[in-house]
């Protein structure tokens, strides 16, 4: 084979090659359990088995895991410009790996969030098997998702899927309905919240350096100050989340220790960012390359915190399982053998590898368009919004804001624009009849004006427009105005994308938990 033909070998057979090299892994992880992880005296047959299954299903899990939720991660950086999509999975898939084994902790939470109560439960079998349908039925979703191009929680398709294998197993009495209803209300108010925060992040950027007419300069004086606020932010988070299993740190030492690596960046970078800064064009594209760095490091420090934290969400049922039949011990809480967390992290890792990419693209392109920015906002309200909710106990997903964040810069922008676009309307009322190129030489000024020039200039245009009173319906009537608002809005928020990602976010637990319920049924038919 020819070193031409062997790139079109693999792109013509990438999804057959995707696969095999799944099935491989998955094949090895059961090999290895039958070795390592079942190996114990006095287990019957369908134990020894039950576990070695369990262990590819774990492993399958950490795959889809891997494919659908690290695009929250990377993908606005990816999308921004700011990182290759090669780049993005490497470091996300290194970080990924670091924060499951390094910050993973030793022992996993076995039913997230509380969702059923373990006490009525009391045969150990019966508990591994509601484990083991809510693993498989979390797993069958995410693959679905992830193959619609779906970003969805993987916490909540473990969540629905543990609350209908529950049901199947004890009946109704034995979900605890007051998390599902605080799980559903996080539903509607993380993306909102998320969308307001990065909005906001966004217009304070452009109210500060981008509407100047020296961006450069304002830029020297503001990226310092924004990279603080991103240290502090990233800085608490990584000590409440990403480290969390290994240091218990409580919430006002970990802000205290983000003020101080905040302070510390500042110092540091206020020159180094100035000397950049000097070496760019005084435009937008200039300003964008100031936060190159930024975005990468959120990145990879987004990665390793969601490698530390829903890593749990393949090796927590798994380690459930493991408990209670090498055990038989019903246990909301279990210690994690090492080869279970190595499994958890590799498939994390590979999921991204092999199926990361599209989902990556659907954040960071498919909904709206993004720089660098925009990618900082976004990264800014994720890490907020999961700050500010696991402080008031609130369980959010890490998905839902950050897609909330995207939709928000998106409609920022989108508000932006229309009302932009209006502002033209009132410069071109108010200079109807003048020649076309004295028209577009103000207008050229107007949009290189600061804010406040462009207050004064447009209600000198709307003075101007008034003495003509037939002036504004010979421009721009009312139908062409909807029609301009409409074409916008089409360009910059792809409203499909918002409508199929808002679906699949309503139905993850209900689909999971039916799902699951149904596995639970099966599987008791086979081994009960």
């Amino acid at each position: 084979m020819t070193k031409k033909s062997k790139p079109r070998f693999v792109s013509k057979n990438q999804d057959v090659l995707q696969l095999g090299v799944a099935v491989v892994f998955l094949i090895l992880v059961g090999i290895y359990a039958s070795f390592t992880g079942a190996s114990a005296a006095g287990l019957t047959s369908s134990a020894v088995w039950l576990l070695i299954v369990a262990a590819v299903v774990g492993a399958y899990m950490a795959m889809n895991i891997g494919a659908n939720d690290v695009a929250n991660n990377v993908g606005p950086a990816v999308g921004s410009g700011a990182m290759t999509m090669g780049w993005a999975i490497l470091i996300a898939a290194v970080f990924e790996v670091l924060g499951a084994v390094v910050a993973g902790g030793e022992v996993v939470g076995t039913i997230k969030g509380g969702i059923i109560d373990a006490d009525q439960i009391a045969d150990p079998n019966r508990f591994a098997w509601v484990m083991f349908s809510a693993l498989l039925a979390g797993a069958l979703w995410l693959n679905l998702a992830t193959a619609l191009g779906a970003p969805v929680s993987t916490t909540h398709a473990i969540i629905g899927a543990v609350m209908g294998a529950g049901i199947a197993s004890g009946g109704w009495g034995l979900v605890n309905w007051s998390t599902i209803g605080a799980i559903v209300a996080s539903w509607v108010i993380s993306p909102l919240v998320g969308g307001a925060i990065a909005a906001a992040f966004l217009y304070l950027i452009k109210r500060s350096i981008t509407y100047r007419a020296e961006k450069t300069e304002a830029a020297t004086r503001m990226v310092p100050w924004l990279i603080a606020v991103m240290v502090w932010a990233f800085g608490t988070y990584m000590m409440l989340k990403g480290l969390g299993q290994l240091v218990k740190v409580g919430f006002v030492t970990a802000l205290l220790a983000g003020v101080l690596m905040a302070a510390v960046a500042w110092a540091l970078l206020r020159k180094p960012v100035a000397r950049m800064a000097a070496r760019q064009d005084n435009s937008k594209d200039g300003v964008n390359r100031l936060f190159t760095w930024p975005l990468v490091c959120s990145a990879a420090l987004l990665s390793f915190a969601h490698g530390a934290n829903d890593v749990a969400n393949a090796i927590g049922p798994l380690a459930a399982i493991y408990e209670a039949v090498k055990q038989g011990a019903v246990a909301t809480k279990a210690a994690t053998p090492m080869w279970i967390m190595v499994l958890g992290a590799l498939g994390l890792a590979i999921g991204l590898a092999l199926y990361g990419a599209k989902l990556i693209r659907t954040v960071g392109k498919e909904i709206t368009e993004l720089d660098n920015m925009r990618a900082y906002s976004i990264a800014m309200a994720a890490t907020l919004t999961v700050i500010v909710a696991s402080q008031l106990g609130m369980p959010v997903s890490t998905t839902h804001v950050t897609l909330g964040a995207v939709f928000g810069v998106g409609f920022l922008r989108e508000l932006l624009k229309v009302n932009y676009a209006k502002m033209e309307a009132v410069v071109y009322a108010a200079h109807q009849g003048q020649d076309r190129a004295e028209v577009e030489a103000y207008l050229q000024r107007f949009e290189t004006a600061e804010v406040l020039e462009k207050k004064n200039m447009l209600a000198d245009m709307k003075r101007r427009t008034n003495a003509r009173e037939e002036a504004d319906s010979t421009l721009f009537g009312k139908s062409e105005r909807k029609a301009l608002k409409k074409a916008y809005r089409q360009e910059i928020v792809k409203r499909s994308a918002v409508m199929r990602i808002v679906a699949a976010w309503i139905v993850t637990v209900p689909a999971t938990a039916v799902l699951a319920a149904i596995l639970f049924h099966i599987v008791a038919a086979v081994l009960g």
